[in-house]
């Protein structure tokens, strides 16, 4: 069970804090079930209301600072997603991304930035469900990596470039 303060991430929510664990007073809500008050840590001004025996929701703790570090430093060597067709390319991305594992989003990341480096160069534009799945996938690690790692979110990405840098010299 999550506590107050606690980082977690929760599904399609993504990184939030554990506001509240205790009934709520809501329509609709069982009156003795317990529910996590979830505040996304992007989003401030909204509130998720979970049960805390919730089992189709994935929750799970946001990973340590070390773990968050070992995966930066091990980003080099997470294989992509090689997969030719277009639909089942889609479908794995999309099964990826709703892992919530962070090793799932570099790999979908990598798949498509080596993709777009590709199709550039052969004169072709980047697909828009390329585009969607990278955003989704950088949000996810992105805002994870900074909670874990204390940082803005928005200085994630140089901070992995510049950390992958460092371990190729």
């Amino acid at each position: 069970m999550f506590q107050i303060g606690d980082h977690i991430i929760c599904g399609k929510y993504g990184v939030c804090t554990v506001e509240a664990v205790g009934p709520i007073d809501i329509s609709g809500a069982v009156k003795k079930r317990l529910y996590y008050t979830l505040v996304p840590v992007y989003d401030s001004n909204s509130r998720t209301y979970v049960p805390v025996d919730n089992d189709k929701i994935i929750m799970r703790p946001v990973i340590s600072r070390e773990h968050a570090k070992e995966l930066v430093d091990d980003i080099k060597d997470i294989d992509a997603l090689w997969i030719q067709d277009e639909k089942k390319r889609e479908l794995s991305f999309k099964e990826a991304l709703y892992t919530y594992d962070c090793r799932e989003w570099v790999k979908i990341i990598k798949t498509i930035y080596h993709r777009r480096q590709t199709r550039i160069a052969q004169g072709k534009k980047v697909t828009a469900g390329d585009e969607r799945f990278l955003h989704l996938a950088e949000d996810n690690l992105y805002g994870e990596l900074a909670v874990a790692l204390r940082m803005k979110k928005e200085d994630v990405e140089q901070f992995i470039i510049d950390r992958i840098r460092v371990l190729e010299q």
